[in-house]
């Protein structure tokens, strides 16, 4: 399988709390909702169809709490019934039980778990959120694909995606598109590390 992260961002790179303002307070955040608004029926097509290319889903823990309390009674919705009936795996050395079915623990070395979960036949295990384990997977130099939303808006606090002494990362942009109500969505593949060069002058 494909590893793919998928980050709702804001322009300064926040990924902290996008959905609602009491979605993740964690560290005193108080600036939670900040995608909401610049949700629009372009984007929402375009995440049915990455959605589609799912077979698993990978989270950290208080993504998959979340997501664990909320998706299972959205049965309305267009979106339930792959993130509630795909295979799940949440990495967390805290967890003992998970009732969001079917979910299987991963605790322990959880990047050499993730790479045996890779070595699957399949499409896409994709990552919703979830920062702090995309960082770690990154840098594990696990990751295939990223696809990141940033929306049009500066919050000026929160925890970000790429923080600082993060892993030098290198990326090709494969694809790049601005919904009508302004997402700007960039899909990069993972190439490695950074290239670097100096600047030649006119040389």
């Amino acid at each position: 399988m494909k590893l793919v992260v998928q980050e709702f961002l804001t322009l300064d790179g926040v990924s902290q709390g996008p959905g609602a303002p009491d979605e993740d307070t964690s560290d005193g955040f108080t600036r939670g909702g900040w995608f909401v608004p610049h949700l629009d029926e372009a984007f929402e097509a375009l995440a049915g169809e990455w959605l589609a290319e799912a077979d698993a889903f990978l989270f950290g823990r208080r993504t998959y709490e979340n997501f664990a309390r909320d998706w299972p009674r959205m049965t309305d919705h267009p979106f339930a019934g792959i993130l509630n009936g795909l295979p799940k795996y949440v990495a967390s050395d805290t967890l003992t039980e998970a009732t969001w079915n079917p979910t299987t623990i991963l605790s322990g070395d959880v990047a050499a778990q993730v790479a045996d979960l890779k070595r699957q036949p399949g499409r896409d295990l994709q990552i919703h959120g979830s920062a702090r384990l995309a960082q770690s997977l990154l840098a594990a130099g696990l990751v295939d694909e990223l696809r990141l939303a940033i929306a049009p808006v500066v919050v000026g606090e929160g925890r970000r995606l790429f923080p600082p002494g993060g892993a030098p990362t290198g990326l090709h942009l494969t694809e790049q598109r601005t919904t009508p109500a302004g997402v700007s969505v960039h899909i990069f593949t993972v190439t490695g590390t950074p290239d670097y060069a100096t600047y030649g002058g006119g040389e």
